[in-house]
């Protein structure tokens, strides 16, 4: 019996049990604390049934490893290369193709195209974003499932969630909405206005926790006053929601312990980061943070108390803007920005001007199909690795389960490049992943990060838990000039003459964390 861990973008990060003589069958481990024995179909089924790069190409000719890795070494050889990289492998190890672009005095990428704006709300009244631990959840009376579809997303959430009072905020009436006692059907765009009159009418009815303010966020008084710029009427119209409903909601609120668990949707506009810290500003109104059974729970910072060998100094470009065909080789690894990326037409005309493009991963697609030189590489079945969580604080030991002639890893990639490059200092693939589980913390068997705290913020805020909860205090909308908009401050009962549409990307049952 080997144990091992998922590797895909999701908030669940399973345990896996299989057995080398009986691969592909595997299982979940249901003796880890965030398992429940049971695994997606994803990794149950696609990722075996997807067909897999197997060949090199280069210039659409099958070649060996080592002709292949001749081309990228001269690929290398020009002045100015980028590496992008994907989240097709949460591995800590994929990171690893850090060590040689410092080296090679090449750049990296900066920002995310997932849940960046969300964590910079986070961070700028937290201070920093701890993980929420499962067992905290377990402990709540209402659960506020706000922007997530967790059937999709994080599945192996849902026993922790049995029998609590359930409300869902969200525009889309995914399955787990079906489920809830609530379903709070908002317009899209609107969670900020959402939060923001939820705090309002807390304050306004005295249900705040105000013992609570007075120790951890002094400054309540200030937001109940920015709250109440806003205008109810005009607001709970563009929302789409009545008095009414916002009753009803915080008939789930008031003297509740309250976890709140938000997803990437609400933050997937230009006020993302406006949205979570709204988010977060109500949760410190209830007095939220600190407490058993309460708090917010969204992506957390996995690296958090741990010291990232692969943290490099490069020069860095902006990920969801970049300019590819400023770069003579550009290294796409384990992603597909011709597909994930925004303006993909912009995005292919630009990967199409780049001399040298060179692709890294598993699978074909629209990427790989237009790269010069393509690596097949292992999957996470096949390699060692470490998987850190953003959605629970435990950490696996990602042990290989299988010997495969298929691909190679991106530690092994790497130390190619080193080698024909002359470059020194690149330790072992034991030693880095050994760097990695000796920072944790240890119960029983199990990896835990040691940025873990019990009850997350109980003495505070910012990295020293000495700081207080900043509420939010401005926000800037580029929506709020459009007629749409003016309509409803107006509130004119006349249709506006032109209509704004926004195109949403829940998730998709089938390829998990993914939007094209």
């Amino acid at each position: 019996m080997i144990k091992t861990a998922c590797g895909l973008d999701c908030y669940d990060a399973c345990s896996i049990i299989a057995k080398k003589d009986d691969f592909p069958k595997i299982k979940g481990n249901a003796d880890h604390p965030a398992g429940t024995g049971a695994l997606c179909a994803l990794l149950n089924k696609s990722i075996f049934e997807t067909p897999r790069i197997e060949k090199p190409r280069v210039n659409g000719k099958e070649v060996s490893m080592e002709e292949a890795m001749e081309a990228v070494i001269e690929a290398f050889q020009a002045e100015k290369s980028l590496l992008w990289r994907g989240s097709g492998n949460f591995g800590v190890m994929q990171e690893v193709t850090n060590l040689f672009m410092e080296r090679k005095k090449g750049f990296l990428t900066k920002g995310s195209l997932c849940d960046g704006a969300g964590d910079a709300g986070i961070t700028l009244g937290r201070g920093i974003n701890r993980s929420l631990p499962l067992e905290q959840i377990a402990k709540a009376d209402t659960v506020v499932v706000w922007g997530r579809n967790l059937t999709v997303t994080n599945a192996h959430i849902m026993p922790f969630i049995e029998g609590k009072k359930l409300v869902v905020i969200d525009p889309v009436r995914t399955a787990i909405a079906k489920k809830a006692d609530l379903h709070l059907q908002i317009q899209p765009r609107t969670d900020y206005y959402v939060a923001i009159m939820l705090a309002r009418f807390i304050f306004m009815e005295d249900s705040e926790d105000i013992a609570w303010m007075d120790e951890f966020a002094p400054e309540y008084e200030d937001f109940y006053d920015y709250t109440r710029e806003h205008r109810i009427k005009a607001i709970l119209a563009y929302i789409g929601v009545t008095l009414g409903d916002m009753g009803d909601m915080l008939e789930y609120l008031r003297d509740q312990k309250v976890v709140f668990l938000v997803g990437n949707g609400v933050q997937k506009y230009s006020i993302g980061s406006y949205t979570l810290h709204a988010i977060d500003s109500l949760a410190a109104t209830l007095g939220l943070f600190g407490k058993e059974g309460c708090g917010v729970s969204y992506l957390s910072n996995s690296k958090l108390g741990l010291k990232d060998p692969f943290d490099v100094m490069c020069n860095r470009v902006p990920k969801a803007t970049t300019n590819f065909s400023e770069f003579d080789t550009v290294l796409i690894q384990g992603g597909n920005p011709a597909e994930s990326m925004p303006d993909t037409n912009r995005v292919k005309a630009e990967l199409e001007k780049v001399k040298n493009l060179v692709y890294f991963g598993l699978y074909e697609n629209e990427t790989s199909k237009m790269a010069q030189i393509i690596i097949p590489a292992k999957n996470f079945f096949e390699k060692e690795d470490v998987r850190l969580s953003y959605g629970h604080q435990y950490v696996e030991k990602m042990n290989k389960v299988i010997d495969s002639e298929t691909g190679i890893s991106e530690y092994e990639f790497t130390k190619r490049l080193f080698d024909a490059f002359g470059f020194e200092g690149l330790e072992s693939e034991a030693y880095y992943i050994n760097i990695w589980l000796e920072q944790c913390q240890k119960e029983g068997d199990q990896y835990i990060s040691p940025a873990h705290q019990e009850i997350p913020y109980e003495e505070g805020f910012g990295e020293e838990g000495d700081d207080a909860f900043e509420f939010i205090e401005e926000y800037e909308d580029d929506f709020v000039n459009t007629k749409r908009f003016r309509k409803y401050r107006k509130e004119s009962k006349n249709k506006p003459k032109e209509v704004t549409f926004w195109l949403l990307s829940p998730k998709s049952g089938k390829s998990l964390n993914t939007q094209f």
